[in-house]
C-alpha cells in the first residue's frame, strides 16, 4: 500500500501489554462490586497497537521490545508472528510482561491501568541497536509506556540514519529535553496535550505556541473531532475532521491513528493525507470491540488509502 513500489518500513521501539478488558453499564464507586457484562483478554500496549494498525498497512514492522519470561510474553510473541511482524529485537528477561486492566462504559467511552513489567526492561543501548540494525528504517515511533532515555536512544539512532521520529506522549508526563530534541512530530491526544500544555486545544494561539515552545511539528488527536495538524510548512492550525461513525468502544483508537499516520508519512503522503489516513482507521476501529482485534484489516486499509489518494486533500 505505499505510495512507492515496495512498502516502507517501520520501528516501533515500545510497549506490549495483554489487555484484560471488563463491559459494565458503568464504572464502580469506590468500594463498590459491580456484576459486570463481560469480560475479553486481548492483545494492547500502545507501541504493539501502534505497530499492528502499521502492519495491517502493510508496512514492514520492526517491533523493539521486552517481555517476561511468563505465558503472557509466549501469547504476545504468537501474536506478533501471526500478522508478519519482526520480533528479532523482542528480548525476553525473567518476571512478568505487561498487562493493562481496562473498563468500557456503554458509550464506549474507557478506563485503563497499565502495569509494565518486563517493558521498564529495556535498555537504551538495546534500543539504538535495534534501530542501527535496521537502516531502510523510515520512520521510528516510541510513545511513553517505557523509559524516556530509552526512547531518546532510539530516536538518536534513527537521526543518524535519516529516518523521521514520531513520539505519542501516552500516558502523559513531563518531556525530557533529549527526547523533545530529538523527536520530530508529537501527537498526543487532547487530555494529553492539555496536560503537557497547561490548556486545552481550544485554540490555535494554544497549539501553535506549543508547537513552537517544543520546537516540533504536531498533531492533536481530538476524538470524534478528528485532529489538528500544526506544522512548519502551514502558516496556520488544520482541522482536519473524523469520518462519523456510530462507536463502541474507544480503546486503541488513538494507536489506530499514529500507526496509521506514521504509514502515511514513511509511504510518502503528505502530512494531511497522513491525517486522514489516521482518522480514517481510528474512527473505523470505534465500531467493533477491542484494541487491536478492533483495527481495520487490510481490505478495509486499501480502500481508505485509494480514496484518500484519489481525491485533493481538504480539511
Amino acid at each position: 500500500m505505499s505510495t512507492s513500489s515496495s512498502p516502507p518500513t517501520v520501528v516501533v521501539v515500545g510497549s506490549t501489554m495483554i489487555d484484560l478488558t471488563a463491559y459494565a453499564s458503568r464504572i464502580p464507586r469506590s468500594g463498590e462490586t459491580l456484576v459486570g457484562e463481560r469480560f475479553q483478554m486481548g492483545f494492547g500496549g500502545k507501541g504493539a497497537n501502534q505497530a499492528v494498525m502499521a502492519r495491517l498497512l502493510d508496512a514492514n514492522v520492526v517491533m523493539v521490545n521486552c517481555l517476561g519470561d511468563d505465558a503472557y510474553g509466549d501469547m504476545t510473541l504468537d501474536n506478533f508472528a501471526t500478522f508478519g511482524i519482526d520480533t528479532t529485537h523482542v528480548h525476553r528477561v525473567p518476571g512478568a510482561s505487561g498487562v493493562a486492566p481496562i473498563w468500557v462504559e456503554p458509550d464506549g467511552s474507557n478506563r485503563i491501568i497499565i502495569i509494565p513489567g518486563a517493558n521498564h526492561e529495556l535498555t537504551a543501548a538495546q534500543a539504538a541497536r535495534s534501530v542501527r540494525q535496521t537502516p531502510e528504517a523510515a520512520v521510528v515511533a516510541g510513545q511513553l509506556e517505557i523509559p524516556q532515555e530509552v526512547t531518546a536512544a532510539a530516536f538518536a539512532a534513527a537521526r543518524d540514519a535519516g529516518a523521521i521520529t514520531i513520539l505519542n506522549p501516552a500516558p502523559a508526563a513531563p518531556l525530557s529535553n533529549d527526547i523533545l530534541k530529538l523527536s520530530d512530530w508529537l501527537i498526543p491526544n487532547e487530555v494529553e496535550f492539555e496536560m503537557l500544555a497547561g490548556v486545552p486545544p481550544d485554540s490555535d494561539d494554544a497549539l501553535t505556541g506549543f508547537a513552537s515552545e517544543t520546537a516540533t511539528r504536531l498533531v492533536v488527536t481530538l476524538g470524534d473531532e478528528g485532529a489538528a495538524l500544526v506544522s512548519p510548512e502551514l502558516d496556520r492550525v488544520t482541522r482536519i475532521r473524523s469520518p462519523r461513525v456510530d462507536p463502541v468502544d474507544t480503546t486503541g483508537a488513538g494507536d489506530a491513528f499514529v500507526g496509521a499516520f506514521m504509514v502515511g508519512l514513511a509511504s510518502g503522503l503528505d502530512e494531511r493525507d497522513a491525517v486522514r489516513l489516521g482518522n480514517a482507521c481510528a474512527a473505523d476501529s470505534v465500531t467493533r470491540p477491542g484494541t487491536q482485534s478492533s483495527f481495520p484489516p487490510p481490505e478495509r486499509n486499501a480502500q481508505f488509502l485509494a480514496e484518500i489518494q484519489g481525491s485533493p486533500s481538504n480539511a
